[in-house]
C-alpha cells in the first residue's frame, strides 16, 4: 500500500513512551532479512510496521522513495515519522561489489546518509539500527582470533569497505548528532529465503537440480576453503528485536553464534542431507580475487547485555534451505511438465 501525506505521529523522545507506541520503519523490508523481520516482528510485538522502499511491500504501508533520492527519502521519512528505524536496505553481493563499487558504495553509505539527513530534517528522535556486517573486520581475522566490538577494521573488498564507511558514518551522526544509533555488526547468516547467488543457497539449489535429475551429478563451487561463523536468519532477526528493546543508542554488537565451519563442511553436509553421489567441480568464475581466510565472532556483549542466545542449530538450517530448494525445483518440474502437456 503506498502511503502518501499522512498526520504525523509526535516527535518522540522519552524511550519509555516510545515503547507503549512503537511506529518501526524499515527499509529492504522485501529483501531476504527483511521478509524474516517482517514476519518475526508481526509475531513477537504489537508494532506498528511500515516500510521504505522503491516498490510496494505486500503488507507493509509503504512509503516509496529510492534512498539515493534525498528529496524522495526526506519526504517518506517525514511521512511516516517512526519511532524505530531498521536500515536493512544494502548492495550486499560482494562479487557485484567488485564489479560496481561505486554503485556499492552509493547504495550503502549515501544512501544511509540521506535516510539520516531525512531524520534530522523532520525533527525526528528515533532508535536507528543500523545493519552493518562481520565483513569490515576484514583482514584482522588473520589474527585467528575472534573478532569482538574493538577489533581494528580492516576491510577486503568494495563491499566490506561500504559497511565500514556505513558503520562509521553512524557512530559519527551519534557523536555529532545525538541520532540515537544502534550499530549490528552480524556475521554470515543464512536460511530460508535467500537468493541463488550466496553460497549455501547455491549449492542447495544445485543439489536440489540433481536429486530431480535436471542437471548432472556435477556441483560447481568457488572457494571451498574458508571458514565462516554463520548463524540462521532467524536468530539474527531476533537479535534485532531484542537490540531495539533494550540496547543502548551508540553501542556496537556483534552478531554471530562463535563457532566458524568451513565452506567444505556446509557442502558436504548438504550432500549428506541429500544421500546422492556428487562430483564437486571448481568454476573459476565462481572464485573472487581476495577471501579472508578463517571469520570468527565473538559476540559475548550481545549475550551478556542483552541476553540473546542461538536457537537453531546449523544443520537443520542447512535442511531447511534444502528442502525450500526441493519445493522450488519441484515447482518449477510442475510448470515445464504442464507447459510441454498443452
Amino acid at each position: 500500500m503506498r502511503i502518501g501525506i499522512n498526520s504525523f505521529l509526535p516527535t518522540i523522545s522519552t524511550r519509555s513512551i516510545v515503547r507503549a507506541m512503537t511506529r518501526a520503519l524499515i527499509t529492504g523490508a522485501n529483501g531476504f532479512v527483511g521478509q524474516h523481520l517482517v514476519r518475526y516482528l508481526q509475531q513477537a510485538t504489537t508494532w506498528e510496521l511500515w516500510a521504505l522502499g522503491r516498490e510496494a511491500h505486500p503488507q507493509l504501508p509503504t512509503v516509496l522513495a529510492d534512498l539515493l533520492d534525498r528529496s524522495a527519502v526526506a519526504t517518506a521519512v517525514a511521512n511516516a515519522a517512526p519511532d524505530l528505524v531498521v536500515h536493512l536496505a544494502a548492495q550486499s553481493a560482494i562479487p557485484q561489489s567488485f564489479r560496481d563499487p561505486a554503485g556499492t558504495f552509493s547504495i550503502n553509505v549515501l544512501g544511509q546518509l540521506h535516510l539520516f539527513e531525512a531524520i534530522k530534517s523532520a525533527q525526528l528522535d528515533p532508535i536507528v539500527l543500523v545493519v552493518g556486517s562481520n565483513a569490515m573486520y576484514g583482514m584482522a581475522h588473520r589474527s585467528g582470533l575472534p573478532a569482538d566490538e574493538n577489533t581494528m577494521l580492516c576491510p577486503a573488498d568494495p563491499y566490506a569497505v561500504s559497511k565500514a564507511a556505513q558503520d562509521l558514518l553512524a557512530g559519527q551522526w551519534w557523536y555529532s548528532h545525538g541520532l540515537k544509533v544502534i550499530r549490528a555488526r552480524p556475521f554470515n547468516h543464512t536460511g530460508p529465503g535467500q537468493r541463488a547467488d550466496f553460497v549455501v543457497p547455491a549449492f542447495a539449489h544445485q543439489i536440489a537440480r540433481i536429486e530431480a535429475g535436471l542437471q548432472p551429478p556435477v556441483i560447481q563451487v568457488g572457494n571451498l576453503t574458508p571458514q565462516r561463523d554463520f548463524s540462521d536468519v532467524r536468530d539474527v532477526v531476533r537479535a534485532y528485536h531484542l537490540l531495539l528493546e533494550r540496547a543502548q543508542p551508540g553501542e556496537i554488537y556483534n552478531i554471530g553464534v562463535g563457532q566458524s565451519v568451513s565452506i567444505q563442511s556446509i557442502l558436504d553436509r548438504l550432500i549428506a542431507l541429500s544421500g546422492q553421489t556428487i562430483t564437486v567441480e571448481v568454476d573459476p568464475q565462481r572464485l573472487r580475487p581476495v577471501d579472508v581466510p578463517i571469520v570468527a565472532c565473538d559476540a559475548s556483549r550481545l549475550r551478556s547485555q542483552i541476553g540473546w542466545e542461538p536457537q537453531y542449530c546449523l544443520d537443520d538450517t542447512l535442511s531447511d534451505i534444502l528442502n525450500e530448494w526441493r519445493s522450488h525445483v519441484a515447482t518449477e518440474q510442475e510448470r515445464v511438465g504442464s507447459h510441454i502437456n498443452q
